[in-house]
């Protein structure tokens, strides 16, 4: 279980396909803070770290993690999100994030507000999932409160600690995010769907 409060940023120092698996070598600043089997959400995904090398560690996505997010997309040099499990009696300053991402979006539109940005998204509605105004979306790994949701769009605000904090300030028109869709949108998604 993670939060969706970024802890770091990392970057992508080496991709390996091995048969339908891709093997990523990350370097952040936690490394040596982390352990064989721990468990680490990179843009939201949630990866188990197989090895550690000095300030650099790797982590296996297999087929299905490739086919519902946007981690095939990945390339040497990328920034990505980072936040490590968290610790049984932390505060929960996000909401509560699985790790398990639903599907991927599109960032539509970028607007800068007077010391703030508003984002954009746009995601395929036919897949069940649904946000709720002022109910709780993760972007790439991070915790935000939806604005302005739609039947296959919504925004988000982003502060600027946020911005300079995470990998929001890499993201142009036509970026491609992970999505997790907060629990409670996932069970009124449901309900409607047993009640068709």
């Amino acid at each position: 279980m993670f939060t969706g409060i970024i802890e770091t940023l990392g970057i992508i120092k080496e991709i390996e396909k091995d048969q339908e698996n891709l093997h990523l070598t990350v370097e952040s600043e936690i490394t040596h803070e982390l352990k064989i089997d721990q468990s680490v959400a990179h843009n939201g995904i949630c990866l188990t770290v197989v090895k550690i090398e000095n300030k650099n560690y790797t982590v296996t996505a297999i087929k299905e993690t490739i086919d519902k997010t946007s981690i095939g997309t990945w390339s040497v040099g990328d920034v990505v999100n980072l936040e490590r499990a968290m610790k049984l009696g932390d505060r929960l300053d996000g909401h509560i994030v699985q790790g398990h991402v639903d599907q991927t979006g599109t960032c539509i539109n970028i607007k800068e507000a007077n010391g703030s940005w508003v984002f954009t998204f746009e995601y395929d509605a036919s897949l069940n999932n649904i946000t709720i105004e002022k109910g709780s979306i993760t972007i790439n790994g991070t915790s935000l409160t939806v604005v302005n949701s739609g039947l296959n769009t919504f925004r988000v605000a982003i502060i600027p600690y946020t911005f300079d904090h995470t990998n929001f300030n890499t993201f142009k028109i036509g970026t491609t995010v992970n999505l997790e869709f907060d629990v409670i949108g996932k069970y009124v998604s449901r309900l409607n769907e047993l009640r068709k």
